[in-house]
């Protein structure tokens, strides 16, 4: 386990799990200043002898399990000749051609498949080494897929996007009625049941994931807020109070607690398969594979400066955002929350966000050896705002019912909380610093 504030100068370094103890560099240390070349003279490319070590540089340090180390071995060429051998039995197999009926859309999954497949070879190493590395690469270009896809229904209509996503389910395309959970708020074994069965599926995730529940409990009070636009969001009181906030919500706090909690204080020790004796502990051997290399607890500290506060406020936005944007495309597209592509935009993001998150702490938390925002992070920030683009112009004409005055009355004390904390916390301190800086300034020119 290793401890990492925001914002902190600490030599420990949140790359991928695991450097951050056994390549540790000093960068404050005293020492003679490096001269170019060999030396001191400059060394040009026909000169330079390529067995020495400085030749030979390892692009990721991190030391993988010997006796499976032709699993992390680069496979480019295997894969690229395996990959265009299925392309070609199927591409030039004309019953299997004729199985698929449709050429267009099996052109459409081949060429996902490529672009899969060259993203598991080619992309850069996220932040997670576990199951394996690929698998992250694999969920990015996912992203990248679907962040594809967003950009071209951005410059479309909403009917024109509504016709396409025919092409992807025929059942679609359909107005669907307009469904209030708030109807029937009789305290029923039926109704309860009723109720219960839209939290089977999302309460684990949240309680397993501990960042998870704190903005889920803000996104109860962003469906009060919307009632007025999307139906769906009214619900009963104990819908609300009992079933969000106490079951999902601090449920969900606490089996995450207790997840993080059991994670940070167990010891990672990691023995080769060959080490392993016996099939039962091969086996567990295996399965582990699919846990935590290590863990390294965050510390956000939202309220220890400005720029923290700032991070903390946009990653809950962000958040925010994600969990809010499908209920209005489902909605403006005419799809049922059951439907297959809103299910899997739900287990995307929630992949994609794992490293996002990771690389955008390590962005914040250490700038100096992360010198830009992690792919991951980046690219899970250009989705969300490209959805949010896609609703705010599908939405015109679409939700003409003005926000309640209640509403507006209670985002307007929060807004003004939100702007008056950090001016008193960060903004009144530092005026007082320079008021001093400058009194003494004129004090030193007097004398």
């Amino acid at each position: 386990m290793s401890k990492v504030p925001l914002f902190s100068d600490g030599n420990l370094s949140p790359t991928s799990p695991g450097d951050e103890r056994e390549f540790e560099v000093d960068y404050t240390s005293a020492g003679p200043e490096p001269q170019p070349g060999i030396g001191g003279a400059p060394v040009r490319w026909y000169d330079a002898d390529r067995t020495e070590p400085y030749t030979r540089i390892v692009p990721f340090a991190e030391k993988h399990d010997t006796s499976v180390e032709f699993f992390f071995k680069p496979i480019t060429l295997t894969a690229l000749t395996i990959g265009m051998s299925i392309m070609a039995y199927i591409a030039m197999s004309n019953d299997v051609l004729e199985e698929g009926k449709d050429k267009k859309r099996l052109g459409v999954y081949a060429s996902i498949c490529a672009f899969l497949l060259f993203s598991m070879i080619q992309f850069r190493d996220g932040p997670f080494i576990r199951p394996h590395p690929a698998f992250w690469r694999i969920v990015l270009g996912i992203n990248l897929i679907y962040e594809l896809a967003l950009v071209f229904l951005l410059f479309q209509d909403l009917d024109s996007a509504r016709t396409m996503m025919t092409y992807l389910d025929p059942n679609l395309g359909v107005p669907l009625p307009e469904k209030s959970y708030a109807e029937d708020c009789s305290l029923t074994a039926s109704n309860l049941w009723a109720k219960c069965n839209r939290y089977i599926l999302p309460c684990p995730c949240v309680g397993m994931v501990r960042k998870g529940a704190h903005p889920a409990r803000l996104l109860v009070l962003l469906e009060y807020s919307l009632q007025h636009q999307l139906p769906n969001f009214a619900e009963c009181w104990w819908d609300h109070w009992v079933l969000d906030v106490l079951l999902c919500n601090w449920l969900g706090i606490y089996v995450g607690m207790q997840t993080c909690a059991y994670f940070e204080v167990k010891h990672f020790t990691w023995r080769s398969i060959h080490s392993t004796k016996g099939v039962r502990r091969k086996t567990k051997r295996v399965l582990k594979q699919f846990t935590p290399h290590d863990w390294t607890e965050f510390h956000w500290e939202g309220t220890s400066s400005f720029a923290s506060y700032c991070a903390v406020f946009l990653l809950l936005a962000t958040f925010l955002a994600a969990e809010l944007n499908p209920f209005y495309l489902k909605s403006l597209l005419w799809m049922e929350p059951s439907h297959p592509i809103i299910i899997s935009r739900l287990a995307g993001v929630f992949l994609c966000a794992l490293p996002a998150v990771r690389e955008l702490y390590q962005y914040l938390s250490h700038p100096e050896k992360a010198v830009r925002m992690g792919q991951h992070a980046w690219l899970l920030f250009a989705t969300v705002l490209t959805e949010l683009l896609i609703i705010f112009k599908w939405s015109r004409g679409m939700f003409p019912e003005p926000f309640p005055t209640h509403i507006k009355f209670a985002w307007s004390v929060g807004s003004a909380l939100l702007i008056a904390y950090p001016s008193f916390k960060f903004g009144l301190p530092t005026i007082r610093r320079y008021l001093r800086q400058a009194e003494r300034k004129r004090s030193n020119k007097t004398e």
